[in-house]
């Protein structure tokens, strides 16, 4: 039986180099749980896209605008239920840091099409009532303390509001979705506003930049998109006409092999503490081939005083992984209110995470551990009290 007592006893004989240890991997972990849940949150809105809905987009670029009376034609598609456009505002709230998305949109059409928006607070009648009126993110709310009914000034650098220095809008109601594929931090307000708003500056009604469809049930996804990109194949704008999930991923393609380098990046880092560990084990088991040595004269077997070099290992590194998951998770909600809360609106570290990153640190404890047990089973007893401490 090995005793735990003794195992912490030895590591405490060199305090500084154990608390170094430790915080290595303490760093390590962080780090690893960091990256792995920001790769997460990039392809959370990949994996929660749903198959029974498109995405139609300009041909040449995101943003180019679209002209409204597509709606009306691609309603009549066969195959196609329902239909809502999207347009991106680019607002913030009283400081350009104060950055979420923000769309115009049809609040008749909207929970039609993304069923999975479910209202927590207020209600989508008094949104449709009133012009001004908009849902938020549960997220937002909590973040900028919003309350049902209270007024928020927001400031577009792409829109000029109609008058005065923002554009004023009422929270109607506020929203959690049931699925990754919505963002918690994003705003809807009536399309009703946004076109009235814009008609001075640009003279007539605005286009928007995507439609979003939804499919009737048994619908050809295949076919519908092939009618859409063929109906405007000669103009006036040409569209290309695509999945959510491969919508989704544009945003993913757009900023590089981001989640390759992440996870490469967390490999070095895993390397690096992986071999700290070893190189800590090795010369812990130098110090100790000594105490190997009366501990076998003593009547330890081989199989024992390999399982205690063992053990010194996997409780250093544990020790050390289990707190860096608790940093990892403790510090969710403050990386969250700064600017990555904004860019990584899905961040969140998960129950899968904590566990892949406790595993790595009992395997890297095993992996530690292994050269200092095997040398001490073969380790002769009148050997080792030779050693020097």
């Amino acid at each position: 039986m090995i005793s735990l007592k003794l195992v912490r006893r030895n590591l405490l004989k060199h305090k500084m180099r154990s608390a170094l240890t430790i915080a290595s991997l303490v760093v390590g972990i962080f780090l690893l749980c960091v990256l792995r849940s920001l790769v997460v949150a990039i392809e959370s809105g990949v994996q929660g896209a749903k198959r029974d809905r498109l995405v139609v987009q300009s041909a040449v670029s995101l943003f180019v605008s679209l002209p409204l009376n597509y709606q009306a034609k691609m309603e009549e598609v066969p195959g196609v239920a329902k239909i809502v456009k999207w347009q991106w505002f680019g607002a913030y709230w009283q400081e350009p840091k104060n950055f979420f998305a923000n769309f115009a949109t049809d609040p008749d059409a909207l929970f039609d099409v993304f069923p999975e928006i479910e209202i927590v607070e207020g209600s989508v009648e008094e949104w449709r009532k009133d012009r001004r009126g908009c849902i938020v993110g549960d997220k937002i709310a909590e973040e900028y303390h919003w309350k049902v009914g209270q007024t928020i000034p927001l400031i577009s650098a792409i829109f000029p509001p109609p008058q005065g220095d923002t554009w004023e809008f009422t929270v109607s109601a506020i929203y959690r979705p049931k699925s990754t594929a919505i963002d918690r931090r994003t705003m809807f307000f009536q399309w009703e506003y946004f076109e009235k708003g814009v008609e001075p500056l640009y003279g007539e009604s605005p286009g928007t930049g995507t439609y979003f469809l939804r499919l009737a049930p048994g619908a050809d996804q295949n076919e519908v998109m092939r009618r859409i990109e063929a109906m405007y194949e000669n103009g006036p704008q040409r569209v290309t006409c695509s999945t959510e999930a491969a919508f989704q991923m544009q945003f993913v393609t757009m900023m590089g092999n981001i989640p390759t380098l992440m996870m490469s990046i967390g490999t070095g880092v895993l390397i690096a503490i992986a071999l700290a560990c070893v190189n800590t084990m090795l010369m812990a088991f130098r110090d100790q081939a000594h105490d190997v040595g009366i501990m076998k004269a003593l009547g330890f077997t081989d199989g024992g005083v390999a399982g205690y070099m063992l053990s010194q290992s996997l409780f250093l590194c544990l020790l050390g992984g289990l707190l860096g998951v608790a940093l990892a998770k403790g510090s969710q909600p403050l990386l969250m209110m700064g600017p990555m809360g904004a860019m990584f609106p899905g961040y969140d570290v998960t129950n899968r995470t904590m566990v892949i990153a406790a595993s790595l640190s009992a395997a890297i404890g095993l992996v530690a551990g292994f050269v200092p047990a095997l040398a001490a089973r073969r380790m002769r007893s009148v050997d080792a009290l030779r050693s020097v401490e």
